[in-house]
């Protein structure tokens, strides 16, 4: 298969991006709030290297968040902490809700599929960012589809 870019062509081959190319791969990551800490700031949840094609982000909490305060919580990349699941009120994350938009769902909740797929650039890493106030318990799994799209294209949980 060739590909044309400036004006010239370029032969793609399944080593050129390395194996099982255009195979979507599946990763959890898990962020425990007691365990990690819960205090306002960033966390990297997924490292990436090189650029990647993000199919789906979404969170399975095992433990309902708690806190003091009234926390938030986000998943995004550093310079646009809200890009992949949108700023939540942390409390709204219960046991068995998925967390994949502003409004987390009872179990079982639907994954949207359609309309949300992004494409991460030079290693951006994927952070939680905790804002507002501290969180003292509580605990997600991350799920991640992603296909790689560099031959460095890479994404594991941090």
């Amino acid at each position: 298969m060739a590909q044309t870019l400036n004006g010239y062509e370029k032969w793609i081959t399944r080593n050129s991006l390395g194996l099982d190319v255009g195979v979507f791969r599946s990763v959890i990551g898990n962020y425990n709030f007691t365990d990690d800490t819960g205090a306002q700031g960033a966390y990297t949840i997924f490292t990436v290297t090189g650029d990647v094609y993000i199919q789906q982000i979404y969170g399975a909490c095992k433990v309902a968040l708690t806190s003091d305060g009234a926390p938030t919580i986000e998943v995004g990349i550093t310079g646009n902490t809200a890009a992949l699941i949108a700023q939540t009120p942390g409390l709204d994350l219960d046991q068995y809700y998925l967390w994949q938009d502003a409004t987390p769902e009872a179990n079982p909740g639907v994954i949207i599929l359609l309309g949300r797929s992004w494409l991460l650039q030079n290693g951006a890493d994927i952070i939680l960012t905790i804002g507002t106030a501290d969180l003292t318990a509580g605990d997600i799994d991350f799920y991640c589809n992603w296909i790689p799209l560099s031959v460095d294209g890479n994404l594991v949980p941090a």
